[in-house]
């Protein structure tokens, strides 16, 4: 089984990471050698894989409905972590765990630009559902102009079990969701090691996951407008905590005092 990786970030960010196999690089002979599809065609020969020069017809029939950016690249599937692995990371950069749980969100634009924020502030792991989720597509490695290739994202079988492996092992599990039981983002103590998780599109967290939370975080609105993009509402939190981490500064609102205040959660 192969992945087509389409567009010129996503393929060159596949081959940076390298964690993927690799069969062929296939690249528009319209398309001009330089700047970004150089650094595609010097990253293939780098890692030995073939080249392939066709036709542009060839790639516009090939890839329908996408902007390949004149080029695409075949590759194994992608190689998903678990959760120890996103845990791990956390650990050996001496960091508290910052990690991305998605609640049966299925747009892949969603899932791609959120995906991006998370790689940008450095986001340790990515849970994802295995039911009722989008999973790691080519559509969602172009939308995240390739963060996928260098995140390690896990799927587990059920999110509630993950929820709960999380919360033993010290991690607070914190919902993005407007609800009056939810204090203004900007207004929690984000630095504890922090699993945010993110609703679906329209529906927001399940019940169950909402229930499960140890709190419940929204953003502020003033318009006509009801809710927020699920990925704009998730990258501006990740924002929110990565500033905090990065400054050492702690708010005090959060209601918890230090790690030991496990007797908060129901």
């Amino acid at each position: 089984m192969t992945d087509w990786l389409y567009g010129r970030n996503a393929v060159q960010e596949s081959l940076r990471a390298g964690r993927r196999t690799f069969r062929r690089l296939v690249v528009s002979s319209g398309a001009r050698e330089a700047g970004p599809i150089a650094s595609i065609l010097a990253l293939a020969e780098q890692r030995r894989v073939v080249v392939e020069r066709v036709a542009p017809r060839v790639l516009d029939e090939a890839l329908p409905g996408t902007r390949h950016q004149g080029v695409a690249l075949e590759a194994g599937p992608y190689p998903y972590a678990d959760l120890a692995t996103c845990l791990e990371a956390a650990a050996r950069r001496s960091e508290p765990a910052l990690l991305v749980m998605l609640d049966h969100v299925q747009d892949p634009q969603n899932v791609g630009t959120l995906l991006r924020t998370a790689e940008t502030v450095g986001v340790h792991g990515v849970i994802l559902p295995h039911r009722r989720a989008v999973e790691v597509t080519p559509a969602v490695v172009n939308a995240s102009s390739g963060a996928t290739e260098h995140l390690a994202i896990a799927m587990v079988g059920n999110l509630d079990q993950a929820i709960r492996t999380l919360q033993e092992g010290g991690v607070w599990v914190v919902g993005v969701e407007q609800d009056e039981r939810a204090r203004p983002f900007d207004q929690a103590d984000l630095t504890m090691p922090l699993a945010l998780v993110v609703g679906a599109e329209g529906s927001g967290l399940a019940r169950l996951t909402r229930e499960r939370c140890d709190f419940l975080v929204a953003l502020p609105m003033r318009g006509l407008i009801a809710s927020l993009n699920v990925a704009v509402a998730g990258s501006i939190v990740l924002y929110a905590a990565w500033r905090q981490r990065d400054s050492g500064h702690s708010s005090g609102h959060s209601g918890h005092s230090g790690h030991s205040g496990k007797g908060t959660r129901s």
